[in-house]
């Protein structure tokens, strides 16, 4: 959840990096949490004649920009340019997208920040683990 919460922290920080798995824990708590209020929109009865409800869609346009923001700074984890996001746009587009999302990030720095995996390659103060024989502070 930890990692959700970050990616809401950083609502409009469009610049930076993302790691992999901050992007997909953060995709996957949104998708839960997504269904979640779908089934109690259906249950109260909040839904419209095309599905989509009410606490669903609201919910939906309070995540948009971190989610919009979170794939920004994934592709510059890639060392993509977020213009690739109006890749999306064509359709098939959203494949090469989620490509990318999967790929490894760019080792070391690159033109958009620092690496975000040094800090627990390293062991630097603040972060979850460290390689093994580094000790951690």
């Amino acid at each position: 959840m930890q990692w959700y919460t970050d990616v809401l922290k950083k609502y409009i920080t469009f610049t930076g990096r993302a790691r992999r798995k901050e992007f997909w824990m953060f995709t996957l708590f949104s998708f839960i949490i997504s269904a979640v209020l779908g089934t109690i929109d259906n249950i109260i009865g909040t839904t419209n004649s095309t599905g989509s409800g009410l606490l669903s869609s609201l919910y939906g346009l309070a995540v948009l920009l971190p989610s919009l923001a979170v794939w920004v700074r994934r592709l510059h984890d890639t060392d993509k340019s977020a213009w690739w996001l109006l890749i999306a746009l064509t359709g098939i587009g959203i494949i090469v997208l989620i490509v990318f999302a999967v790929l490894e990030g760019t080792p070391g720095d690159n033109k958009h920040g620092p690496d975000p995996k040094a800090a627990e390659r390293f062991g630097v103060p603040g972060s979850s683990s460290a390689e093994p024989g580094y000790p951690t502070v």
